[in-house]
Protein backbone atom coordinates (compact mmCIF):
# COMPACT_ATOMS: atom_id res chain seq x y z
CA UNK A 1 0.00 0.00 0.00
CA UNK A 2 1.58 3.25 -1.21
CA UNK A 3 1.95 6.17 1.76
CA UNK A 4 -0.65 8.23 0.19
CA UNK A 5 -3.30 5.42 0.94
CA UNK A 6 -2.01 4.51 4.43
CA UNK A 7 -2.52 8.18 5.40
CA UNK A 8 -5.57 8.14 4.38
CA UNK A 9 -6.68 5.39 5.93
CA UNK A 10 -5.17 6.95 9.08
CA UNK A 11 -7.33 10.06 8.69
CA UNK A 12 -10.24 7.60 8.82
CA UNK A 13 -9.51 5.97 11.51
CA UNK A 14 -8.95 8.92 13.65
CA UNK A 15 -12.07 10.40 12.71
CA UNK A 16 -14.15 7.17 13.43
CA UNK A 17 -12.41 6.94 17.34
CA UNK A 18 -13.44 10.95 17.30
CA UNK A 19 -16.77 10.61 16.89
CA UNK A 20 -16.81 6.92 18.62
CA UNK A 21 -15.14 9.14 21.72
CA UNK A 22 -17.86 11.40 21.48
CA UNK A 23 -20.59 8.69 21.47
CA UNK A 24 -19.17 7.05 24.58
CA UNK A 25 -18.87 10.71 25.96
CA UNK A 26 -14.73 9.58 26.50
CA UNK A 27 -13.17 13.20 27.73
CA UNK A 28 -11.10 15.20 24.91
CA UNK A 29 -12.99 12.94 22.40
CA UNK A 30 -11.10 14.39 19.43
CA UNK A 31 -7.92 13.72 20.70
CA UNK A 32 -8.41 10.90 22.70
CA UNK A 33 -10.62 8.60 20.23
CA UNK A 34 -8.02 9.09 17.30
CA UNK A 35 -5.15 7.99 19.58
CA UNK A 36 -6.69 4.91 21.00
CA UNK A 37 -7.88 3.87 17.55
CA UNK A 38 -4.55 4.84 16.03
CA UNK A 39 -2.36 3.26 18.55
CA UNK A 40 -4.20 0.06 18.67
CA UNK A 41 -3.97 -0.12 14.66
CA UNK A 42 -0.13 0.39 14.88
CA UNK A 43 0.79 -1.49 17.18
CA UNK A 44 -1.31 -4.54 15.63
CA UNK A 45 1.21 -3.35 12.40
CA UNK A 46 -1.72 -2.23 10.03
CA UNK A 47 -1.07 -0.21 7.69
CA UNK A 48 -1.56 3.19 8.17
CA UNK A 49 0.55 6.35 8.38
CA UNK A 50 0.51 9.80 9.76
CA UNK A 51 1.24 13.55 8.54
CA UNK A 52 3.94 15.31 10.42
CA UNK A 53 2.88 18.60 9.03
CA UNK A 54 -0.72 17.99 9.74
CA UNK A 55 0.31 17.50 13.57
CA UNK A 56 2.44 20.76 13.20
CA UNK A 57 -0.59 22.66 11.38
CA UNK A 58 -2.50 21.45 14.15
CA UNK A 59 -0.27 23.10 17.21
CA UNK A 60 -0.28 25.92 14.74
CA UNK A 61 -4.06 25.88 15.59
CA UNK A 62 -3.78 25.34 19.25
CA UNK A 63 -1.21 28.20 19.76
CA UNK A 64 -3.39 30.91 17.82
CA UNK A 65 -6.42 29.42 20.44
CA UNK A 66 -4.10 29.46 23.48
CA UNK A 67 -2.66 32.95 22.44
CA UNK A 68 -6.45 34.06 22.20
CA UNK A 69 -6.73 33.91 25.73
CA UNK A 70 -4.11 36.38 27.04
CA UNK A 71 -6.54 39.81 27.03
CA UNK A 72 -4.37 42.70 29.42
CA UNK A 73 -6.68 41.65 32.06
CA UNK A 74 -5.45 37.60 32.09
CA UNK A 75 -1.67 39.11 31.87
CA UNK A 76 -2.38 40.87 34.84
CA UNK A 77 -3.61 38.15 37.21
CA UNK A 78 -1.00 35.84 35.69
CA UNK A 79 1.80 38.51 36.85
CA UNK A 80 0.58 38.44 40.13
CA UNK A 81 0.82 34.79 40.80
CA UNK A 82 4.33 34.08 38.87
CA UNK A 83 5.89 33.05 42.15
CA UNK A 84 3.49 29.67 41.77
CA UNK A 85 4.62 29.55 38.12
CA UNK A 86 8.53 29.53 39.35
CA UNK A 87 7.53 26.91 42.01
CA UNK A 88 6.20 24.66 38.78
CA UNK A 89 9.12 25.22 37.10
CA UNK A 90 11.32 23.93 40.56
CA UNK A 91 8.95 21.17 40.76
CA UNK A 92 10.00 19.70 37.20
CA UNK A 93 13.53 19.86 38.12
CA UNK A 94 12.40 17.86 41.15
CA UNK A 95 10.70 15.43 39.65
CA UNK A 96 13.69 14.66 36.90
CA UNK A 97 16.01 13.75 39.93
CA UNK A 98 13.20 11.52 41.46
CA UNK A 99 12.81 9.59 38.08
CA UNK A 100 16.65 9.61 37.78
CA UNK A 101 16.44 7.76 40.50
CA UNK A 102 13.63 5.44 40.10
CA UNK A 103 15.82 4.77 36.74
CA UNK A 104 18.84 3.76 38.12
CA UNK A 105 17.59 1.57 41.25
CA UNK A 106 14.58 -0.15 39.37
CA UNK A 107 15.65 -0.16 35.52
CA UNK A 108 19.41 -0.72 35.72
CA UNK A 109 20.49 2.27 33.24
CA UNK A 110 23.26 4.52 33.11
CA UNK A 111 22.87 7.70 35.00
CA UNK A 112 22.76 9.66 31.45
CA UNK A 113 20.15 7.65 30.06
CA UNK A 114 18.18 7.81 33.65
CA UNK A 115 18.62 11.52 33.75
CA UNK A 116 17.50 12.71 29.94
CA UNK A 117 14.99 10.08 29.92
CA UNK A 118 13.34 11.74 33.50
CA UNK A 119 12.92 15.58 32.23
CA UNK A 120 10.06 16.85 32.46
CA UNK A 121 10.70 18.50 28.25
CA UNK A 122 9.17 17.96 24.67
CA UNK A 123 10.20 14.33 23.81
CA UNK A 124 11.88 15.73 20.44
CA UNK A 125 13.98 18.14 22.45
CA UNK A 126 14.73 15.86 25.08
CA UNK A 127 16.15 12.88 21.85
CA UNK A 128 17.58 15.53 20.28
CA UNK A 129 19.54 16.43 24.20
CA UNK A 130 20.05 12.96 24.56
CA UNK A 131 21.99 12.03 20.73
CA UNK A 132 24.10 14.98 21.65
CA UNK A 133 25.28 14.15 25.08
CA UNK A 134 25.89 10.24 23.44
CA UNK A 135 23.15 8.38 25.08
CA UNK A 136 20.79 5.72 23.26
CA UNK A 137 17.91 8.32 21.93
CA UNK A 138 15.39 5.10 21.26
CA UNK A 139 14.61 4.72 25.14
CA UNK A 140 14.74 8.71 25.58
CA UNK A 141 11.76 8.62 23.17
CA UNK A 142 10.33 5.79 23.97
CA UNK A 143 9.96 6.84 27.53
CA UNK A 144 9.01 10.71 26.69
CA UNK A 145 6.38 9.00 24.69
CA UNK A 146 5.14 7.02 27.18
CA UNK A 147 5.26 9.50 29.62
CA UNK A 148 3.17 11.95 27.77
CA UNK A 149 0.90 9.46 26.62
CA UNK A 150 0.47 8.28 30.05
CA UNK A 151 -0.55 11.97 31.26
CA UNK A 152 -2.95 12.49 28.10
CA UNK A 153 -5.09 9.52 28.95
CA UNK A 154 -5.00 9.43 32.79
CA UNK A 155 -5.93 12.63 33.48
CA UNK A 156 -8.93 13.46 31.29
CA UNK A 157 -10.54 10.65 32.67
CA UNK A 158 -9.85 11.18 36.66
CA UNK A 159 -11.00 14.74 35.80
CA UNK A 160 -13.93 13.40 34.30
CA UNK A 161 -14.76 10.78 37.10
CA UNK A 162 -14.62 13.51 39.74
CA UNK A 163 -16.95 15.90 37.77
CA UNK A 164 -14.03 18.78 37.59
CA UNK A 165 -15.26 20.95 34.91
CA UNK A 166 -16.54 24.32 33.69
CA UNK A 167 -14.90 26.17 36.49
CA UNK A 168 -12.81 28.62 33.90
CA UNK A 169 -13.36 32.29 34.48
CA UNK A 170 -11.03 33.58 31.97
CA UNK A 171 -12.48 33.68 28.28
CA UNK A 172 -10.74 34.27 24.58
CA UNK A 173 -10.92 38.01 23.36
CA UNK A 174 -13.23 37.52 20.37
CA UNK A 175 -16.37 36.51 20.61
CA UNK A 176 -17.33 35.92 16.93
CA UNK A 177 -16.29 34.11 13.91
CA UNK A 178 -14.95 35.97 10.53
CA UNK A 179 -13.68 33.60 8.14
CA UNK A 180 -11.88 36.79 6.18
CA UNK A 181 -10.18 37.83 10.14
CA UNK A 182 -9.01 33.94 10.14
CA UNK A 183 -6.66 34.29 6.86
CA UNK A 184 -5.35 37.83 8.44
CA UNK A 185 -4.51 35.83 11.94
CA UNK A 186 -2.64 32.49 10.10
CA UNK A 187 -1.55 35.24 8.04
CA UNK A 188 0.22 37.13 10.65
CA UNK A 189 0.92 34.09 12.75
CA UNK A 190 2.78 32.82 9.93
CA UNK A 191 5.21 34.59 10.84
CA UNK A 192 5.88 33.37 14.23
CA UNK A 193 6.25 29.99 12.49
CA UNK A 194 8.77 30.93 10.67
CA UNK A 195 10.75 33.07 12.90
CA UNK A 196 10.55 30.21 15.66
CA UNK A 197 11.46 27.05 13.29
CA UNK A 198 14.39 29.23 12.00
CA UNK A 199 15.27 30.08 15.72
CA UNK A 200 14.90 25.54 16.42
CA UNK A 201 12.49 27.11 19.46
CA UNK A 202 11.35 23.99 21.28
CA UNK A 203 7.44 23.39 20.37
CA UNK A 204 8.00 26.04 17.73
CA UNK A 205 4.80 25.52 15.74
CA UNK A 206 2.71 26.39 19.25
CA UNK A 207 4.65 29.43 21.01
CA UNK A 208 5.75 30.83 17.59
CA UNK A 209 2.53 31.68 16.47
CA UNK A 210 1.07 31.90 20.54
CA UNK A 211 3.32 34.44 21.37
CA UNK A 212 2.42 36.25 18.69
CA UNK A 213 -1.66 35.96 19.09
CA UNK A 214 -0.74 37.13 22.57
CA UNK A 215 1.32 40.27 21.48
CA UNK A 216 -2.08 41.05 18.96
CA UNK A 217 -4.60 40.17 21.88
CA UNK A 218 -2.85 42.19 24.72
CA UNK A 219 -2.91 45.55 21.99
CA UNK A 220 -6.58 44.88 21.68
CA UNK A 221 -6.31 43.61 18.02
CA UNK A 222 -9.25 41.38 17.08
CA UNK A 223 -9.45 38.93 13.99
CA UNK A 224 -11.75 36.23 15.01
CA UNK A 225 -12.37 33.30 17.28
CA UNK A 226 -11.59 30.44 16.41
CA UNK A 227 -14.35 27.52 14.84
CA UNK A 228 -14.97 25.00 16.79
CA UNK A 229 -14.60 22.56 13.68
CA UNK A 230 -11.02 23.91 13.23
CA UNK A 231 -10.31 23.37 16.75
CA UNK A 232 -11.35 19.55 16.37
CA UNK A 233 -9.41 19.29 13.34
CA UNK A 234 -6.43 20.30 15.49
CA UNK A 235 -7.51 18.32 18.26
CA UNK A 236 -7.61 15.74 15.77
CA UNK A 237 -3.92 16.16 14.56
CA UNK A 238 -2.37 16.00 17.94
CA UNK A 239 -4.10 12.52 19.13
CA UNK A 240 -3.18 11.10 15.55
CA UNK A 241 0.27 11.67 15.62
CA UNK A 242 0.43 10.77 19.47
CA UNK A 243 -0.90 7.46 18.54
CA UNK A 244 1.43 7.21 15.63
CA UNK A 245 4.14 7.23 17.82
CA UNK A 246 3.14 3.39 18.74
CA UNK A 247 5.25 0.44 16.79
CA UNK A 248 4.71 -3.40 16.66
CA UNK A 249 7.12 -4.48 19.49
CA UNK A 250 6.68 -1.19 21.59
CA UNK A 251 6.36 -2.95 24.97
CA UNK A 252 8.48 -5.31 24.33
CA UNK A 253 11.53 -2.87 23.72
CA UNK A 254 12.79 -2.73 27.64
CA UNK A 255 10.24 -3.89 28.95
CA UNK A 256 11.23 -3.55 32.59
CA UNK A 257 12.58 -0.12 31.71
CA UNK A 258 9.14 1.05 30.16
CA UNK A 259 7.35 -0.52 33.28
CA UNK A 260 9.48 2.18 35.63
CA UNK A 261 8.57 5.02 33.34
CA UNK A 262 5.03 4.15 33.58
CA UNK A 263 5.59 3.49 37.58
CA UNK A 264 6.99 7.34 37.41
CA UNK A 265 4.51 9.10 35.58
CA UNK A 266 1.40 7.85 37.63
CA UNK A 267 3.53 8.68 41.18
CA UNK A 268 4.52 11.85 39.42
CA UNK A 269 0.89 12.99 38.77
CA UNK A 270 0.26 12.56 42.02
CA UNK A 271 2.80 14.69 43.55
CA UNK A 272 1.60 17.17 40.74
CA UNK A 273 -2.11 16.76 42.66
CA UNK A 274 -0.77 17.15 46.15
CA UNK A 275 1.83 20.26 44.80
CA UNK A 276 -1.69 21.68 43.10
CA UNK A 277 -3.31 21.81 46.57
CA UNK A 278 -1.08 23.45 48.10
CA UNK A 279 -0.64 26.06 45.67
CA UNK A 280 -4.27 26.21 45.70
CA UNK A 281 -4.03 26.83 49.47
CA UNK A 282 -1.18 29.27 49.07
CA UNK A 283 -2.51 31.19 45.88
CA UNK A 284 -6.61 30.91 45.83
CA UNK A 285 -6.39 29.04 42.32
CA UNK A 286 -8.86 26.07 40.90
CA UNK A 287 -6.86 22.94 41.84
CA UNK A 288 -7.74 21.46 38.75
CA UNK A 289 -6.16 24.49 36.48
CA UNK A 290 -2.73 23.99 38.64
CA UNK A 291 -2.75 20.36 38.60
CA UNK A 292 -2.70 20.48 34.54
CA UNK A 293 -0.31 23.22 34.90
CA UNK A 294 1.84 21.54 36.74
CA UNK A 295 1.27 17.76 35.46
CA UNK A 296 4.46 16.34 33.43
CA UNK A 297 2.59 16.61 29.83
CA UNK A 298 2.83 18.54 26.96
CA UNK A 299 1.96 22.52 26.46
CA UNK A 300 -0.45 21.04 23.37
CA UNK A 301 -2.11 18.20 24.97
CA UNK A 302 -2.53 19.68 28.31
CA UNK A 303 -3.85 23.08 26.77
CA UNK A 304 -6.40 21.21 24.87
CA UNK A 305 -7.80 18.92 27.89
CA UNK A 306 -8.05 22.83 29.90
CA UNK A 307 -9.73 24.23 26.89
CA UNK A 308 -12.65 21.03 26.93
CA UNK A 309 -13.10 20.89 30.17
CA UNK A 310 -13.10 24.78 30.41
CA UNK A 311 -10.51 24.98 33.19
CA UNK A 312 -8.36 27.96 33.14
CA UNK A 313 -6.47 27.80 29.56
CA UNK A 314 -4.23 30.44 30.30
CA UNK A 315 -3.12 29.66 33.66
CA UNK A 316 -2.64 26.12 33.27
CA UNK A 317 -0.70 27.43 29.38
CA UNK A 318 1.70 30.15 31.36
CA UNK A 319 2.89 27.05 33.65
CA UNK A 320 3.38 24.61 30.77
CA UNK A 321 5.18 27.07 28.62
CA UNK A 322 7.35 28.49 31.42
CA UNK A 323 8.25 25.44 33.11
CA UNK A 324 9.13 24.03 29.08
CA UNK A 325 11.05 26.85 28.42
CA UNK A 326 13.40 26.01 31.83
CA UNK A 327 13.53 22.39 31.23
CA UNK A 328 15.07 22.57 28.06
CA UNK A 329 17.51 25.47 29.45
CA UNK A 330 19.16 23.74 32.30
CA UNK A 331 18.83 20.05 31.79
CA UNK A 332 22.03 20.09 29.78
CA UNK A 333 24.00 22.25 32.17
CA UNK A 334 22.70 20.26 35.07
CA UNK A 335 24.06 17.33 33.70
CA UNK A 336 27.10 18.37 33.26
CA UNK A 337 27.54 20.04 35.94
CA UNK A 338 25.94 18.19 38.50
CA UNK A 339 24.91 14.48 37.17
CA UNK A 340 28.02 13.85 35.89
CA UNK A 341 30.00 15.18 38.62
CA UNK A 342 27.93 14.11 41.88
CA UNK A 343 25.67 11.95 40.92
CA UNK A 344 27.20 8.94 39.36
CA UNK A 345 25.90 6.46 41.88
CA UNK A 346 22.67 8.06 42.31
CA UNK A 347 19.92 5.37 42.82
CA UNK A 348 22.55 2.73 41.68
CA UNK A 349 21.20 -0.56 42.58
CA UNK A 350 23.27 -2.12 45.78
CA UNK A 351 25.53 -4.72 45.34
Amino acid sequence: MNTSLKVALGLVISLIGAYVAQAAHIPIPWTLGPLFFIAAIRLAGGPIASVPLFRSVGQWVIGVSLGLYFTTHVVGVLTGHLAAVIAGFLFAIGLAFYGTFLLRRFASVDIKTAWFSSAIGGAAEMTNLAERYGVRPDLVASAHSLRLITVVVIVPFALQWFGVTGTDSFVSGPKYISYFGLLQLFGLTAIGVFVATRMKMPNAWVLGPMFLTIGLTISGVEFSAIPDWLSKAAQLSVGWGLGDRFRPGFFKTAPRFLAVVFAYTATALLLSLGLANLLHLVSGMPTAALMLGVAPGGISEMAITAKVLQLGVPLVTAFQVFRMAGVVLVTGPLYLYVISRHCQNFGAPKK
